[in-house]
């Protein structure tokens, strides 16, 4: 599969050869624009791997589409600017660009720019889905140390008499045992006999 790329770009002329370019390297260029304000709907709607915005277009900084894509952790994003100051690349980088490139740029500099970026980008959303898994596997865990503080509490079963209620429960109901500790404590679910 090639990669996708939707170029954001001002000045006609760049975005077509930037296209060709990127064509003639294999990357399949799924859509364009000229417009910052269009750029973030397209890039939504098209779910490319990475996005090469300009800075400077109108409708809509590409710095402002840049953090909007980089919140949401739609794509890649490769920032492509006439200017090379530091506070410029710094923001850029504050907005969630992973490459940064300056015009006029060589055909070799662009390509490594496009593989850095899209491997970052997969590296943090890989880190954040397993943050995300972590911060879930917490918040179970939370819910079943409640559960089972309520089933010792009120119905006097040992702590792992307790899990184990909750275990054997969520197995024969096919659910999370999470799940079988929110009824625990929502007061639809005690153990026979209590």
């Amino acid at each position: 599969m090639p990669i996708r790329v939707v170029l954001a770009e001002d000045e006609a002329i760049i975005r077509l050869d930037l296209r060709e370019t990127l064509e003639e390297e294999g990357y399949e260029v799924v859509g364009e624009t000229g417009r910052g304000d269009e750029a973030t709907e397209l890039i939504r709607t098209l779910a490319p791997d990475i996005a090469i915005l300009d800075i400077k277009m109108p409708g809509l900084d590409g710095l402002a589409v840049a953090r909007e894509l980089t919140r949401d952790r739609v794509c890649a994003v490769l920032i492509l600017s006439a200017f090379s100051q530091r506070d410029l690349i710094a923001e850029a980088r504050d907005a969630g660009a992973l490459a940064y490139l300056v015009k006029p740029f060589q055909r070799s500099e662009l390509v490594p720019a496009i593989e850095v970026a899209i491997g970052r980008f997969r590296e943090i959303r890989e880190l954040s889905e397993r943050s995300d898994s972590l911060e879930d596997q917490l918040a179970a865990r939370k819910v079943i140390d409640r559960a089972k503080g309520l089933l010792i509490d009120e119905v006097g079963l040992s702590e792992s008499d307790a899990f184990s209620y909750i275990r054997r429960t969520a197995m024969s109901e096919r659910t999370t045992m999470a799940a079988v500790a929110e009824r625990v404590l929502a007061g639809e679910l005690r153990p026979q006999g209590s």
